[in-house]
């Protein structure tokens, strides 16, 4: 007797709802795992990071080529930390500077060190940078001002 004939090859209604219903699992828990939205958080601050010490490179070159004198009218020895950019007095917006409104244009100065200042990914305008410099005892310190996920970025130098 040959049996062959009788049976049918091919997967069963119950087999292949199994396999779709553990694929769905495993893509939700490698989804969670993942996170997206954490990982485009880390990235723009990893941006930020990059930017504050751009900026701060760049302050530090204009002061060793000009014989310890600051850019525009950044003070070298005691500057209010305020936030880069041409905005107009009183248009500043960097949530992480308390009563501080005024905005400082490096542009001109940094131009032979910097193509442009750099701009936080978070900021939709164009005259305000989203980072802040300060000068205190004659350190600078760069600022992002929107820096994510509870995170303070904030290079001295």
């Amino acid at each position: 007797m040959n049996l062959s004939k009788n049976i049918k090859k091919g997967f069963t209604l119950i087999e292949i709802l199994l396999v779709v219903a553990i694929l769905s699992i495993l893509l939700v828990v490698v989804f969670a795992a993942l996170n997206p939205a954490k990982r485009l958080e880390d990235t723009r601050n990893a941006r930020r990071w990059n930017d504050v010490n751009q900026i701060l490179t760049a302050v530090h070159e204009y002061i060793v080529d000009n014989k310890g004198s600051c850019p525009g009218s950044l003070g070298c020895t005691t500057q209010a930390t305020v936030e880069l950019g041409t905005c107009t007095t009183g248009n500043a917006n960097c949530p992480v500077l308390t009563g501080v409104s005024d905005c400082l244009d490096l542009t001109t100065g940094l131009s032979p060190y910097l193509a442009s200042i750099p701009k936080d990914p978070s900021v939709t305008g164009t005259t305000n940078s989203g980072y802040a410099i300060g000068v205190a005892s004659g350190i600078v310190t760069v600022t992002a001002c929107h820096a994510e996920g509870g995170q303070s970025i904030t290079v001295s130098r």
